[in-house]
């Protein structure tokens, strides 16, 4: 989905929400549209699609996404299934990917597990709001990963 409203010379190609909730995804988009710094949203509903979509397009970093906003419960492959493959990935990578883990858990064993796995920037209890997403994509800009 591309966002009209995006500013080209402050804004990153794309962003992916794996997320199997609707209501969710609906919700993220809206908040991250509203920020102008995405230019593309893609939306998996489950792990393997998402990192099907990442293996078919590492000859095409261009449609690869900048940030991920990954949630954890999910049919087919979920969150941990993906950073799983993620990390034999990431590789293969021209650019880093961020991920973000944005999740509904407030399990404590999912945060501290989270905390763990270098591949994950930090972990974000939904949903997400403009402030915090706007605050990744400023430090991403600046080539900076932050503990949001």
């Amino acid at each position: 989905m591309k966002n009209p409203k995006s500013n080209k010379a402050n804004s990153f190609d794309t962003v992916m929400l794996v997320d199997d909730d609707e209501m969710s995804i609906y919700l993220e988009k809206k908040i991250i549209e509203q920020t102008g710094l995405i230019n593309t949203i893609k939306t998996f509903d489950n792990g393997l699609d998402a990192i099907n979509f990442l293996k078919d397009n590492l000859n095409n970093p261009e449609l690869l996404p900048k940030i991920i906003l990954l949630d954890i419960c999910m049919p087919i492959m979920d969150g941990w299934g993906f950073l799983e493959e993620f990390k034999d990935l990431k590789h293969h990578l021209e650019e880093k990917i961020v991920i973000y883990i944005l999740s509904s858990s407030i399990s404590s064993d999912d945060i501290k597990k989270v905390k763990k796995i270098n591949e994950v920037s930090n972990f974000i209890i939904k949903p997400i709001t403009k402030e915090v997403f706007e605050k990744i994509a400023k430090a991403l800009k600046n080539n900076k990963f932050i503990k949001v």
